[in-house]
């Protein structure tokens, strides 16, 4: 009988994550500093940065530091780029990176796709497909009058539109009203499980079951790329 990965096993699998969630987390903050200075009152980006690095247990201190460092003269010169291309069954994706080597992190990205069966494409033959979009989750399971008192405060803060599907309920912003939506959500006690600027997909694609392998190949190793911030697409998985 084959023995599973031992607990010093696990346990490192598991720091060598968090460490990877915690590099992207810093670098979001860093870019959040450099768009709009280092005070998060005065800095949505930032605010909403930080808001998820504390809810992915990243100790105040080291998020403090972390706006210290972007803010200082020895910043982080990393820029922001995205590329846009198509996984196989005509699967959608825009991938965000940051990075201090354009050269390097293009051929990273175009290999990705190579091998698992997709294509790179140009600037603009993917995002018309998508929305920039404030984005909250909120989890109701049968509760209709959470469902309800939801709806009413986030169409009053000026939501476009809140959806609820087995046992969840999605609000959704345009992404300069976003932070008003979220305060007052928050406000009326309802805090969210997820809440962010996205890009969402206007169609969804189904993904045949002999596709999805692949697709789902492809978005494993995108995000396993060290200069990748964040994968957008418009998949439905089986």
């Amino acid at each position: 009988m084959g023995r599973g990965p031992s607990i010093e096993g696990r346990k490192n699998a598991a720091d060598a994550q968090k460490a990877k969630v915690f590099t992207k987390l810093v670098r979001e903050i860093t870019l959040a500093v450099k768009q709009g200075g280092t005070d998060p009152a005065g800095n949505s980006r930032l605010r909403l940065a930080v808001d998820r690095a504390l809810d992915a247990n990243m100790t105040r201190d080291k998020v403090e530091s972390a706006i210290k460092r972007a803010g200082g003269a020895g910043a982080d010169a990393s820029t922001e780029i995205r590329y846009e291309g198509y996984a196989p069954g005509g699967v959608a994706l825009l991938v965000d990176c940051v990075t201090d080597n354009p050269t390097r992190t293009v051929a990273d990205v175009r290999h990705a796709f190579s091998k698992c069966g997709g294509n790179l494409g140009t600037s603009g033959s993917v995002a018309f497909q998508f929305a920039e979009v404030g984005q909250l989750w909120f989890e109701i399971g049968d509760d209709g009058t959470a469902e309800d008192r939801i709806l009413e405060v986030a169409l009053e803060a000026g939501a476009e539109d809140v959806q609820n599907a087995d046992g969840w309920c999605e609000v959704l912003s345009a992404p300069a009203g976003f932070e008003q939506v979220r305060k007052a959500l928050v406000d009326a006690g309802f805090t969210p499980e997820q809440a962010r600027i996205t890009m969402r997909p206007s169609t969804p694609v189904a993904v045949a079951a002999d596709a999805a392998a692949e697709v789902q190949k492809l978005l494993e190793r995108l995000d396993d790329l060290d200069d990748v911030q964040d994968v957008f697409h418009n998949a439905e998985l089986p």
